[in-house]
C-alpha cells in the first residue's frame, strides 16, 4: 500500500472528503463557494436492503433477496471475488460429508444445486464434478458417520479398504488399515469467478465504497449510506474485516489466519493428477487434515494443509508463500503421490481463514438492533455454502419472526480458539 494514501481503518471512522480540483484557480473557489448548491443526489435514493462485502456470502444474500424483489446495493471496499478476500482465488472443494455435523451436510446438499445451476449458465463452469475422497484410519468415527448420513440420504459413493484406494488410485500412496470414501456427486469450485457470476446473474453491480459502522437516521428510521442514500436494513457480510468494522462486539470472536496453497505441476502428458484420473481429496489423518484439487483449468495440482497459521491484517499482510510452508509441501507430496516429488512449484497463493471462535457461521443481529445482521464466520468451510447461507439471510430478512439458528447466533461466539471444519 502506498504510504500517503489513507488507510482502510482512518476511512472506516468516516468518510474522506473528496478533493477539489487542483486546477481550479482561486477565484474559482472562492465563486464556487459562493454559490449555494444543493448536495448531489445518491446514486440511488431508498433500497430495502444495504450489503456490505461482496464475497460468496453478501453475493448470494443479494441473489436471493433480489429473487424475492427486494431492492438491493451491493458494497465492497476493492470489487467482486478479489485478491484479498476469503472468497477470492481460484478453487473451494464442496462436499457433503461432515460426520455427525448434518447442518452443514444438509446446506452442502441444497448449496450444490444452485452452485449447479449457475455453472450450467455461465460462460465458464463454476463447479467440476470431479468428485471428492477422504480417507483415514480404519474405524475413524468421522468418516463412518459421514459415510452413515451419505447412505441415510441415498447421495451417490463408493467406499472401501485400503486395497481399494489403491485399486482406484495408483498415483497416490495409501497405508495399512487405511478406509476411504467418494463422494460422486461433488468437487470443485472456481471461486473468484463463481462469486463475479453469482454478481452478474443477480443483475446487480458492486459498488466500490468503503463503508463506516452503520449509521441509522432516528428522524427518518432508515440507515444511511455514504452517498446519502438509504436502507431499510442492513447486511455485513465482510468477511475478515467483520471484527475490525465491529471491535468491541466481534474482537477475538471473528479471527483472520494466515494460509498457504501450492499449486504443482506434473510432466508434460500425465494426466493422472487431473480429472477423471484424481478426485478433490482430503486425508483425515494424525488429527489433521491435508487436501488438495486435481489440475483444473491449468492451475496445477492444488494442496493445503488445513492448519490455522498466524493471526493477520488482511488490508496489509504479505502474500507471499514461505519456504518453510513450500518444503513442508513437498515433503506430504513425496509421501503421498511420489509421481509429482520432483515437480516444480508453478504457482501458490497466501490467503485466510476468517475463523469464528466455535467453527460455526455467524447469521444474526448486531446485539440490540433488529435491522442490521452479521453475516461471517466462515472458518474455512464456508464457500461452499454460500447459496444456502444467503437464503438463510434473506429469510430472516423476509420473515422478521423467523428464529436464528442457536449455532449461528451472537450469543454462541466466545473468545476460544477456532476450530477447523474444513
Amino acid at each position: 500500500m502506498v504510504a500517503d494514501v489513507p488507510t482502510r481503518r482512518a476511512l472506516l471512522t468516516g468518510l474522506t472528503a473528496l478533493p477539489v480540483a487542483a486546477a481550479a484557480t482561486a477565484d474559482e473557489r472562492k465563486e464556487r463557494r459562493s454559490k449555494k448548491r444543493k448536495p448531489a443526489k445518491p446514486k440511488v435514493p431508498h433500497v430495502d436492503v444495504a450489503i456490505v462485502g461482496a464475497g460468496v456470502f453478501g453475493a448470494w444474500t443479494a441473489w436471493h433477496l433480489l429473487r424475492a424483489g427486494k431492492s438491493v446495493r451491493l458494497f465492497d471496499a476493492y470489487g467482486a471475488g478479489h485478491a484479498r478476500a476469503s472468497s477470492g482465488g481460484e478453487s473451494r472443494v464442496i462436499r457433503m460429508g461432515y460426520g455427525a455435523d448434518t447442518i452443514y451436510s444438509e446446506m452442502a446438499r441444497d448449496s450444490l444445486q444452485y452452485w449447479k445451476d449457475l455453472s450450467d449458465s455461465a460462460s465458464a463452469p463454476i463447479f467440476h464434478n470431479t468428485g471428492v475422497l477422504w480417507f483415514a484410519p480404519q474405524g475413524d468415527a468421522y468418516t463412518a458417520q459421514s459415510l452413515a448420513w451419505l447412505q441415510a440420504n441415498r447421495v451417490r459413493h463408493e467406499h472401501g479398504d485400503v486395497r481399494w484406494l489403491q485399486d482406484k488410485y495408483r498415483q497416490m500412496q495409501f497405508y495399512q488399515g487405511e478406509t476411504g470414501v467418494l463422494e460422486t456427486e461433488t468437487g470443485a469450485l472456481i471461486a473468484g469467478r463463481g462469486v463475479q457470476e453469482v454478481i452478474a446473474d443477480a443483475q446487480i453491480a458492486v459498488e466500490r465504497v468503503v463503508m463506516p459502522a452503520p449509521l441509522f437516521s432516528k428522524r427518518i428510521k432508515q440507515h444511511a449510506l455514504p452517498d446519502g442514500g438509504t436502507a431499510d436494513q442492513l447486511v455485513y457480510a465482510a468477511g475478515p474485516w467483520l471484527a475490525e468494522l465491529f471491535p468491541q462486539q466481534l474482537m477475538n470472536k471473528i479471527v483472520a489466519t494466515r494460509q498457504e496453497v501450492y499449486h504443482f505441476g506434473a510432466p508434460q502428458g500425465d494426466t493422472r493428477f487431473a480429472p477423471p484420473e484424481l478426485p478433490v481429496w482430503a486425508d483425515f489423518n494424525n488429527g489433521r487434515i491435508v487436501y488438495g484439487i486435481p489440475d483444473l483449468e491449468g492451475a496445477g495440482f492444488k494442496i493445503a494443509i488445513d492448519v490455522h497459521g498466524p493471526v493477520i491484517d488482511p488490508d496489509t499482510v504479505e502474500r507471499q508463500l514461505t519456504p518453510a510452508g513450500i518444503a513442508e509441501a513437498r515433503a506430504y507430496i513425496a509421501r503421498r503421490f511420489p509421481g509429482l516429488a520432483s515437480a516444480p512449484l508453478i504457482g501458490g497463493r497466501v490467503c485466510q481463514y476468517e475463523n469464528s471462535s466455535n467453527g460455526d457461521y455467524l447469521i444474526d443481529r448486531f446485539p440490540g438492533q433488529e435491522r442490521i445482521w452479521l453475516v461471517g464466520g466462515g472458518s474455512g468451510h464456508g464457500f461452499k455454502n454460500g447459496p444456502t447461507v444467503g437464503k438463510r439471510v434473506a429469510a430472516h430478512i423476509l420473515d422478521a419472526n423467523l428464529a436464528v439458528e442457536p449455532r449461528f447466533s451472537f450469543a454462541t461466539k466466545g473468545t476460544v480458539a477456532a476450530r477447523t471444519v474444513f
